[in-house]
C-alpha cells in the first residue's frame, strides 16, 4: 500500500501534528514533512534561490523530516525527493485557525501545501479548524498544553471525512478538497459540500513605530454577494465544510468586453 504524506503550515510544534498522525496511521502507512517553525499566510510560495535543509527527528515515536522551506516546499519535497516513491495522496493541516472564504483560502500556507499537490497529479486534502467568532482566544487554548483533547476530537472529525473520502473515491475533476470545521464539532457534525464564499479582508498590518509594520489581523471582513451554500454560511451553521476546488479557470465576460479587448 502507498502512503498519506502529511504536512502543514504550523510547523513541527503544532499540537495537532502528533494526534492527526495517529488518526491518519489507522488507515494507512503515513509519511511526515513539516516546516521547521510557522509558515502560516505564505500561500503557495515556493523556496527560489536558497537552500532548503531537511533534517530527520523522532518526535512523540514519529519519524518526522523537517524542512526550514514553506508547506509547498514541503509537500514538493515529500512528492518527489524524500521517499523514493509517489504518495496517494497529499494532506495538509490540521491548520490553527479556519481558511474559509476566498481572502483565507488563497492566503494560506495550508492550502498551498494541497496545492502542491494537485500540480504533481496527487489527490490532495486541506484541514481547518477554529472558532468562528472569536479566533484569537480560540487560539491561545489550541497552542496550550491543555489542548490534547481538543486535537485528538479535531483529527477523529477529520478523518472520518477522509475515511468517507475514499470510500466514495476522490472527485473526478476537482483538483482539492478544502475542509473546514468549528473546533467544538463532532464526527456526528452535519457535513455540506460548500461553495467558497468570496470574502476578503482590509487592512492587515499594523504599524508598530514609524515605517515598521507588523501583521496584526484585526480588521472587517469584506462579503461579495450572497453566502449560501458556502463555507462560511457552513462554518455559521455549525456544519463541516468540504469545498471541491477547481483552481484558476478563466470566467466568463459579456461579449462587449470581449470586442474591446480582442484584436487581430
Amino acid at each position: 500500500m502507498s502512503y498519506f504524506l502529511l504536512t502543514n503550515d504550523d510547523g513541527i510544534d503544532s499540537p495537532a501534528l502528533i494526534p492527526f498522525y495517529r488518526a491518519l496511521a489507522d488507515i494507512a502507512p503515513v509519511r511526515v514533512v513539516v516546516p521547521d517553525r510557522e509558515r502560516s499566510w505564505i500561500g503557495k510560495a515556493i523556496t527560489r534561490f536558497d537552500e532548503i535543509h531537511v533534517r530527520n527527528i523522532v518526535k512523540d515515536g514519529v519519524e518526522i523530516s523537517v524542512a526550514d522551506g514553506f508547506p509547498a516546499d514541503c509537500a514538493q519535497l515529500g512528492i518527489h525527493s524524500l521517499f523514493g516513491e509517489r504518495p496517494m495522496m497529499v494532506i495538509s493541516g490540521i491548520n490553527i485557525g479556519l481558511n474559509n472564504g476566498l481572502g483565507f483560502f488563497l492566503s494560506s500556507g495550508t492550502v498551498g501545501a494541497a496545492a502542491e499537490g494537485w500540480i504533481a497529479g496527487i489527490p490532495a486534502v486541506a484541514f481547518s479548524t477554529g472558532d468562528v467568532r472569536d479566533h484569537r482566544g480560540w487560539a491561545k487554548l489550541a497552542w496550550s498544553d491543555d489542548s490534547t483533547l481538543l486535537w485528538e476530537t479535531a483529527a477523529g472529525v477529520s478523518v472520518d471525512v477522509l475515511r468517507s473520502i475514499l470510500e466514495a473515491g476522490y472527485p473526478a475533476g476537482v483538483d482539492l478538497l478544502n475542509v473546514n470545521f468549528a473546533a467544538d464539532l463532532t464526527i456526528d457534525a452535519p457535513r455540506r459540500i460548500t461553495d467558497i464564499a468570496k470574502v476578503g479582508y482590509d487592512n492587515i498590518f499594523r504599524e508598530a513605530s514609524p515605517g515598521r509594520f507588523v501583521h496584526d489581523f484585526a480588521t472587517g471582513l469584506r462579503i461579495d454577494g450572497d453566502i449560501a451554500g458556502t463555507d462560511v454560511e457552513a462554518l455559521e451553521k455549525g456544519w463541516v465544510s468540504i469545498t471541491p476546488v477547481r483552481l484558476a479557470h478563466g470566467a466568463v465576460i459579456d461579449e462587449a468586453t470581449r470586442a474591446a479587448l480582442e484584436k487581430g
